[in-house]
């Protein structure tokens, strides 16, 4: 197999801005709760309220607040709300345009209302998959959701599991977005897949990685590397590393100023490589296991 290197992505999560209707397509519920945590820190970092409708928001809540996300003063402030989908789409077992509109539309007029400087909502349509009455209507929905936004202050990100809804309706949804987002991404076969984390910062590993990947991680960390602040290397989707890629790990880290750290998250069975090869000792370095928080 021919090793590639690639960096693509249509849009960055961090590119979002007012009005923006866009369509993030994940592959994984880790790189879905990386990318909303992105999108939702941005917005209440701007001043902006932000709502995610989601299909479990206490376990949703959770993820933000290990990704760094403020949970608990921003949803008692009311400044972030994370709710079930079917209190805000759905009523009862059916889905219609003119409900889940009604919806949309409150939230506006209630971040108008309040005196925020605009809104962000994030929908997850995991909902769309179940046996739901007028599911038929989505593309009407995403049409609708289009014509709201017009000058208004509100960016609707729109969240679709690319492995579980089939190509024929996100070819249907897709013309009504006006960005696509996905994770940058440095290599992505049926082995392994590098990516770029956006919360905390670094970059994400998820399959086995071995030598014949050298230079796409390589590229993955001087990136990361640029970019100030801590950095985070997210492995715990990773179920093998070679002795060469988890010293090329090893030696990004102790390139950096002592002020920098680097948190490698991984698996019970790759933190013994790390170990193995003293990243204990090394200082500006913090292993920690998936399980921890």
């Amino acid at each position: 197999m021919v090793a590639r290197v690639t960096i693509s992505a249509e849009v960055q999560i961090t590119d979002l801005t007012a009005n923006d209707h866009a369509c993030l397509t994940f592959g994984e519920p880790e790189e879905l709760h990386d990318l909303t945590a992105a999108f939702v820190r941005d917005g209440l970092s701007g001043g902006l309220r932000v709502v995610w409708l989601c299909e479990e928001p206490q376990a949703a809540l959770t993820e933000l607040g290990r990704r760094g996300v403020a949970v608990r003063p921003a949803t008692e402030t009311g400044r972030m709300d994370v709710v079930a989908s079917h209190e805000g789409l759905l009523s009862g077992q059916s889905f219609s345009v003119e409900h889940a509109m009604a919806w949309l539309r409150s939230q506006i007029e209630l971040t108008s209302r309040e005196g925020y400087a605009g809104l962000r909502v994030a929908l997850d349509m995991g909902w769309a998959l179940r046996p739901v009455s007028g599911v038929e209507q989505l593309p009407a929905f995403e049409k609708e959701i289009a014509a709201a936004l017009s000058g208004t202050s509100v960016s609707v990100l729109c969240q679709y599991d690319r492995d579980r809804f089939d190509p024929v309706t996100l070819a249907s949804v897709s013309p009504f977005h006006t960005r696509a987002v996905a994770a940058a991404t440095y290599h992505d076969d049926p082995l392994l897949r590098i990516c770029r984390q956006y919360a905390p910062a670094g970059i994400r590993l998820a399959g086995q990685i071995d030598r014949s990947a050298e230079d796409a991680l390589a590229l993955a960390l001087a990136e990361a590397i640029r970019v100030d602040g801590h950095i985070t290397i997210n492995m715990a989707e990773l179920s093998f590393i070679d002795l060469s890629c988890t010293r090329m790990i090893i030696d990004a880290a102790r390139s950096l100023v002592p002020s920098r750290r680097v948190v490698l998250r991984c698996n019970r069975g790759i933190v013994s490589r790390f170990v193995l090869l003293g990243a204990d000792g090394v200082h500006g370095i913090d292993l920690v296991t998936a399980d921890d928080r």
